[in-house]
């Protein structure tokens, strides 16, 4: 039944192949939830169903590659059906098959499109002159945007508001983004003029007709603020909300305040990164924090109640007698409180033993009481091992 289904999606789907998008989402979901590996654990033939499914979905449910499945019988990358396909068996079909374009195609993201894009291209007529219809320019989403700011120690744990200049593109007002406003011809923004535009898939370049001008070089009717380009190049101002728990390396999202789409295309998200500064007696360990705990000599043989710091004010520790230095305490929900979970982290205090100069002889008798007192050596385990 997989292998079957993997020679039609719109039969692994149940669906017609006039099928709405609204009714091929539905069919899969219906689908997705019967076929389910949660659902049936251990059950390899579900889990072959559910991949086939996933298959089928993400090509009927993907407008340009079910026009290319429709027409061509595939929507991969990696082969146009030759012979016997659905699509095949005319003289002029291509077949790629056995070419791995796995890796060209993934670096194909940031150039545009991958070889969907331009074998599309090609076989629609936009390879070139004299190929019937050339391809239409389609709105693209602005680009995301990425911004590193620098706050203070205090400024992550409590929360902040802020407020950054940001340089990107905004949609432009005279023609509302769409890049027509008027009535006069400049020069097409998309090539620079030429007609043509290179596009890289890995290691492959093509020389493509410019999908904006039609091959022209020139956009007819176009906004002249913009030249056509639908959006202009600004310096905005954004208040940035810093929540309470920041650390060094978070990554905040600003919906819509990205660059401004093509075309009147929605704009991208601003990303804001936090670098958070040093407090000197303050160290931050994920949402802990950690200190060195000076104390006396005394309070460390005799122990004591000793005020600690906190980054929510000061409270009180006890130390047992006969603590050593480099003692760690721990007081519980002390630390930093975290954002996603609500949970506050934890203060850890290393306790380190301050010996005093002594000066007077009467303090220097009664350390010589206390050495004859306790007359044990600390060090001897030490050479014992050795």
């Amino acid at each position: 039944m997989a292998a079957a289904g993997k020679n039609d999606y719109y039969k692994t789907l149940g669906v017609k192949r006039t099928a709405s998008a609204d009714e091929v989402r539905k069919a899969y979901r219906r689908l997705a939830r019967k076929y389910h590996p949660d659902v049936n654990p251990g059950d390899k033939a579900a889990e072959d169903r559910f991949k086939d499914l996933q298959e089928a979905h993400d090509v009927l449910g993907d407008k340009q590659k079910r026009e290319m499945y429709d027409q061509f019988g595939t929507a991969s990358p990696g082969g146009f059906p030759g012979g016997g396909g659905r699509g095949g068996g005319r003289p002029n079909d291509f077949n790629f098959e056995g070419f791995d374009f796995g890796s060209a195609g993934a670096g194909a993201g940031q150039a545009g499109g991958g070889f969907n894009d331009l074998f599309s291209q090609f076989f629609r007529g936009g390879g070139g002159a004299g190929h019937g219809a050339q391809p239409q320019a389609q709105p693209k989403k602005g680009e995301d945007l990425e911004y590193t700011v620098d706050i203070d120690f205090w400024d992550a744990i409590r929360g902040t508001s802020l407020k950054i200049n940001v340089n990107r593109y905004e949609q432009c007002s005279a023609c509302k983004g769409l890049g027509q406003a008027g009535t006069g011809n400049t020069v097409c923004p998309e090539c620079s003029g030429a007609g043509q535009v290179d596009q890289a898939v890995g290691a492959m370049r093509f020389n493509l007709t410019c999908p904006r001008c039609k091959g022209s070089g020139s956009l007819r009717n176009a906004c002249l603020t913009c030249s056509g380009e639908g959006r202009l190049s600004r310096t905005d101002s954004v208040e940035v909300r810093i929540p309470p728990g920041a650390q060094s390396g978070s990554r905040l999202r600003v919906a819509r305040k990205g660059n401004a789409g093509s075309m009147g295309a929605p704009a991208g998200d601003l990303y804001i990164i936090t670098n958070v500064g040093e407090h000197p007696v303050f160290k931050r360990k994920g949402d802990d924090i950690r200190i060195k705990m000076p104390i006396r000599l005394d309070e460390a043989i005799l122990g004591a109640k000793v005020e600690v710091p906190t980054i929510d004010g000061r409270t009180l520790l006890k130390v047992p007698p006969s603590t050593s230095s480099g003692k760690v305490f721990r007081l519980r929900e002390r630390g930093v409180l975290n954002p996603r979970t609500k949970q506050k982290g934890d203060q850890f205090i290393e306790v380190q033993i301050v010996v005093p100069e002594i000066a007077d002889e009467n303090t220097k008798e009664l350390m010589r009481d206390f050495a004859n007192l306790n007359p044990d050596d600390p060090r001897k385990d030490l050479f014992e091992s050795v």
